[in-house]
């Protein structure tokens, strides 16, 4: 199914505060020159239309939210989002999650990280670039918390069976919690604009959580 087109952005809106390159933000890594504060961590790879980012960062205020998003007019039309809401808590960077995760953010800085319905690359030789691969998931585990959560939903089952195997290999991560824990509890009950899209057309979404174990 493909997306639909984006709506246009008001030139009006000023996006410096939401939407970063990944050169733009502080090495060494500190939250306080984006937020303003230092909060609970969560990162979204892969942000979309941005319904996650702008959601969660309303429903939890206590938290930070960094969206990391790769096509820069998606990671645009995020940033916009959060600035329509002007949302302190939320931002967004344009660039790629891998080399963010890699080069930028250290051990123990984030309580979450989220990854929902990255791009299955579906034939064979193209799938080396899929974006949950063995350096993304060492990365995640190392710059989780203690007790932080890996949340991984996609609508591509050899693509959840086959990344469950790959975070069991490449990391220590406890789980994955059982499947039907995470179901949503009601039709309202979406967190991305791809997931409610699948479910609209009754297609399955498959659902892991994973922990990493507490020191």
């Amino acid at each position: 199914m493909p997306r639909r087109a984006l709506r246009k952005i008001d030139p009006a809106l000023k996006l410096e505060e939401y939407l970063f390159e990944p050169m733009q933000l502080p090495q060494p890594w500190r939250q306080t020159p984006l937020f303003a504060r230092e909060a609970p961590l969560e990162i979204e790879v892969g942000s979309g239309k941005g319904l996650f980012m702008t959601s969660s960062a309303q429903a939890r205020p206590e938290h930070n939210f960094l969206g990391i998003e790769l096509a820069d007019r998606y990671a645009e039309y995020c940033a916009a989002r959060l600035a329509r809401k002007s949302l302190p808590n939320a931002r967004m960077v344009s660039g790629d999650a891998l080399k963010v995760f890699n080069e930028i953010l250290p051990g123990g800085c984030a309580a979450a990280v989220h990854v929902y319905f990255p791009d299955p690359w579906w034939k064979n030789r193209h799938r080396k670039r899929r974006v949950m691969n063995e350096q993304l998931v060492e990365d995640i585990f190392r710059v989780l918390e203690p007790s932080g959560v890996l949340h991984f939903w996609t609508d591509v089952e050899e693509y959840f069976h086959s990344t469950l195997d790959l975070i069991r290999d490449a990391s220590k991560f406890a789980g994955p919690i059982t499947v039907s824990e995470l179901d949503p509890q009601h039709d309202l009950d979406f967190r991305t604009h791809f997931e409610r899209r699948m479910r609209l057309h009754g297609e399955p979404v498959y659902r892991s959580e994973f922990r990493k174990p507490a020191e």
